[in-house]
């Protein structure tokens, strides 16, 4: 199935804001287990502090730096699912008077009294929103079978006399999840400003490590570059260039066989017509290799749609993406698919795939699923490996969920600006 829109509709922005709605629910369901651990980490940090005053809690010192790491770590590792990753500060020092030093455990421990605290009300306030709103939604359908007296469901107290009441409660529901799809992607993004902010390292170590990521990327883009000069090198020398050569000399042989043998000719012109035919057949192969032309005529969708229909694996494409993204982000996307369709046919076992495109802002999103066996593995020569480089060439993101019996999803992330 393939859906491709130029123009945006109020369809096309109910469906991205029902998207942008149920993910925000995801982060925020997520933010609510690392602030709970926040929270008991505070617990436990208070009760080491003030055994310490005692002279107790100093031997627990050095595991409350420990578990706090550790649940911030967690947060790291969510925060980057979702987004750009936050890259994790070095190893805790060695003593307890050096970690009291240390700048990025002090802001370890500024985070987990934030997201502890006013990230778990946060977190515990947005994640009823939707539980209010499918309870209140629905209840017209079973308001019959309670007490009028109990009244409303949630923190509707009212007396309920009949479905008039009963319907005026589902439209509450109905405001929540209103509510839910225009607040809930705020809600995402204040519960992780803190971690952002305070999780990730700061200032000229920030830079530095952002300087080396680039200059890694940057490096594998070049590389992958050079291979794919390569590639097409040895396409043209291995199969046009010979193909050519053959022409040549059978019209050679045809110009001498004009005067000795003129009723060879015509065997020897066919000849050259099918190693001409071959060659050009070649080439546009090259060609379509470098930058296929439904990509450029047509766009991103048909050019989708052409791989998902070629796949010998029954796949559906839904393809969200009104207007144009830069051409090499498009090519970047396409041969993303292609090689995620053929790790599919060649390694899964798969009996059907799934690939979903759509932008939201200035990120262009791409997942690809399968019902195969699972376990791929980037050091497995699949061709994971070059597709990481491709997408980090192009400051994108990869993120592949992939547990032995399956299923697998690879999801990306790639800037095709405003």
């Amino acid at each position: 199935m393939l859906r491709d829109t130029g123009t945006t509709t109020w369809r096309d922005h109910f469906r991205e804001r029902l998207r942008a709605g149920v993910t925000a629910v995801e982060h925020i369901v997520g933010g609510l287990g690392t602030s709970l651990l926040a929270f008991l980490t505070l617990l436990w940090l208070a009760t080491v502090a003030a055994a310490s005053v005692l002279g107790v809690g100093l031997l627990l010192a050095p595991a409350v730096f420990r578990v706090s790491r550790a649940v911030a770590n967690r947060e790291r590792a969510r925060l980057s699912r979702w987004g750009p990753a936050v890259i994790g500060p070095p190893p805790l020092p060695a003593t307890v008077r050096e970690a009291l030093r240390d700048l990025a455990v002090r802001r370890e421990l500024a985070w987990l009294a934030v997201h502890g605290t006013l990230g778990l009300v946060l977190s515990v306030a947005a994640f009823t929103l939707p539980l209010y709103a499918v309870q209140n939604g629905t209840f017209p359908l079973y308001y019959w079978a309670l007490d009028p007296d109990v009244g409303g469901p949630g923190l509707i107290g009212w007396r309920i006399d009949g479905f008039a009441d009963a319907l005026g409660v589902g439209l509450t529901g109905v405001g929540l999840a209103v509510a839910i799809l225009g607040l809930g992607p705020g809600i995402a993004k204040l519960q992780a400003l803190p971690g952002r902010r305070l999780l990730g390292p700061a200032g000229d170590v920030d830079l530095s490590l952002r300087v080396a990521e680039l200059t890694a990327t940057r490096a594998a883009a070049l590389d992958a570059h050079a291979a794919e000069l390569r590639r097409i090198e040895r396409s043209l020398h291995d199969g046009t260039q010979n193909r050519l050569v053959a022409v040549n000399v059978l019209v050679g042989a045809a110009r001498r066989a004009v005067d000795r043998n003129p009723a060879a000719v015509a065997g020897i012109l066919e000849r050259a017509q099918e190693a001409n035919e071959q060659a050009l057949a070649e080439l546009r192969a090259v060609v379509r290799g470098i930058l296929p032309p439904v990509l450029g005529d047509r766009g991103l969708g048909a050019a989708l749609a052409g791989l998902a229909a070629t796949c010998s694996v029954p796949c559906e494409l839904e393809v969200d993406v009104p207007g144009r993204c830069a051409v090499s982000v498009e090519a970047t996307a396409y041969f993303v698919v292609a090689e995620a369709l053929t790790n599919v046919v060649k390694h899964s076992g798969a009996n059907s795939a799934a690939v979903t495109v759509w932008r939201e802002g200035d990120r262009l999103h791409l997942r690809v699923t399968d019902d195969g066996h699972g376990g791929a593995d980037e050091n497995g020569g699949s061709g994971l490996r070059g597709i990481r480089r491709r997408i980090e060439a192009y400051d994108g993101r990869l993120v592949l969920s992939s547990p032995p019996g399956g299923p697998t999803r690879m999801d990306v992330e790639l800037p095709c600006g405003s």
